[in-house]
């Protein structure tokens, strides 16, 4: 009997470690674009950045089968014109699930099926029969035994909430009451998640320079910058973690115990018309990588620390037959012949790049030079970063400038030292990047062309400049178990 416990034991720590360190994120894949590849070259694409989470925009048959054997979980979609029959009609549920999942899984790792998007914003006319299509679809789904490994559920925009902050008074809009909660009961009765669409570049955009656009970013803060919430003195590092957070205060409003949020679209243009000059390709690669950096660190926003934040990004081409404006075409973070609009940071390759996990630290632009001297000093003398390299007369040394002798510092120190706390702030003078900033003869510490030189022993000094916060610490979970093992021996 001890033995047995001992084992559930393990099973029930093995359990939540999966589900604590599960966060993903996945990429959005729209057809909207005129050299559309192949569903086999789409899959090579997808394997060849490491890709493992998808959602299809419907359900192409051609390319789910392309996608069997791959181990990729996908989210197929019934699109917004296929609503109405499925609402109405059990039988046109049943014939979609048939013909779209069952004729597919288990070869192709169906595990979602979003329906419609954004029905309540863009086709309010079919909202009464939006439940009846989700009920409809998880009926044929218990009809087929599939209704455990796909969840049904439907993606909702930012737009359904008026006033997203602070995130602790914001609410759905009052006149899709009745709907909301049926959308929620539906989800809290099958187990399933809640489906977001959160798009920080349109939050910054449409709140005319209320919020720093480092907010929208992810990253670093000013002080006097600092986003709280009033009423519950929560910090806000990044827009998006509000709008998650606002979307978990108004699902909250409905009496309901909390039903996870996955956000099903969110990302950042690269390129824009003459009035939308924030489409930039630097903004959408700071946007993209650091969204990765926080989802992947398995945390949740305030209100709800403990359920990781899973995300698809919008999108894996950019779909030039789109209509609207520059901006709408442009989201895609690969070309259609696979090669990236700008470094991405998604599949390992990219990450082995960067040194496996944090990317590079470098100066922030336009930082003044008095803090930059400041850290770059703090960097080379107590934070013990190796300094030889921007010395007179070595790789690095040129340009003399305190930018680019406080990038190489600060991106040693946070190579060597990340591993035990060390953080790339250096008074918020400092910001990561994926992009390898060597040149030259000057190879940045991380690169794939450098090396640290053998191990590094760590220091236990300060985890980074004084005055900085030390990032949250978990457990080592090794010693978690091995903890528990003792205790349910002796």
């Amino acid at each position: 009997m001890r033995l047995e416990i001992f084992f559930g034991y393990l099973l029930l720590i093995f359990g939540s470690l999966s589900i604590a360190l599960g966060a993903f994120v996945g990429i959005n894949i729209g057809t909207d674009l005129s050299n559309l590849p192949s569903p086999e070259q789409v899959v090579a694409i997808l394997r060849s950045h490491q890709i493992t989470h998808v959602r299809l925009f419907d359900a192409d048959n051609h390319l789910l089968s392309a996608l069997s054997d791959t181990e990729i979980e996908v989210m197929v979609s019934v699109t917004n014109e296929d609503v109405l029959g499925i609402g109405q009609s059990p039988a046109a549920a049943a014939t979609w699930v048939n013909k779209n999942v069952a004729a597919f899984v288990p070869s192709t790792n169906i595990t979602a099926i979003a329906v419609g998007s954004e029905v309540l914003s863009t086709i309010p006319n079919a909202a009464p029969v939006l439940v009846p299509a989700m009920k409809n679809l998880h009926k044929a789904l218990v009809s087929s035994n599939l209704n455990y490994q796909v969840k049904v559920s439907t993606p909702l925009s930012m737009d359904t909430i008026p006033k997203p902050f602070p995130p602790s008074a914001a609410t759905f809009n009052s006149s899709w009451d009745s709907i909301i909660s049926e959308i929620l009961g539906f989800l809290k009765t099958t187990d399933s998640f809640f489906m977001l669409n959160a798009y920080p570049y349109y939050g910054y955009i449409q709140s005319s320079g209320i919020f720093p656009i480092e907010y929208a970013l992810f990253q670093p803060l000013a002080p006097v910058k600092q986003i709280v919430d009033p009423n519950t003195l929560f910090h806000y590092d990044s827009m998006f973690d509000a709008m998650v957070d606002a979307a978990y205060n108004s699902i909250s409003a409905y009496n309901v115990s909390v039903i996870p949020i996955v956000v099903t679209e969110t990302g950042w243009p690269w390129a824009g018309g003459a009035n939308e000059r924030d489409a930039t390709v630097e903004n959408a690669e700071t946007f993209s990588n650091n969204l990765i950096k926080r989802v992947l660190n398995d945390s949740g926003p305030p209100s709800q620390p403990t359920i990781p934040m899973n995300t698809y990004i919008y999108e894996l081409f950019n779909e030039d037959k789109r209509p609207g404006p520059l901006s709408e075409k442009s989201y895609g973070v690969y070309f259609s012949n696979g090669s990236s609009v700008y470094t991405f940071g998604l599949d390992t390759s990219s990450q082995a790049t960067a040194n496996a996990s944090g990317g590079f630290c470098v100066a922030r632009k336009g930082a003044d030079t008095t803090s930059l001297q400041d850290g770059l000093n703090w960097a080379c003398g107590p934070g013990q970063a190796n300094c030889s390299a921007i010395q007179s007369g070595q790789p690095c040394y040129m340009p003399d400038t305190a930018e680019n002798h406080a990038s190489y510092a600060y991106n040693d120190y946070y190579q060597r030292m990340r591993s035990v706390g060390g953080t790339c702030d250096f008074g918020g003078t400092a910001i990561t990047t994926m992009v390898d900033p060597s040149y030259g003869s000057c190879i940045f510490t991380g690169s794939t062309n450098s090396s640290l030189g053998g191990t590094v022993t760590p220091a236990f000094g300060p985890a980074g400049p004084p005055g900085n916060a030390s990032p949250d610490q978990l457990p080592d979970m090794s010693v978690l178990l091995l903890a528990t093992v003792v205790l349910l021996i002796m």
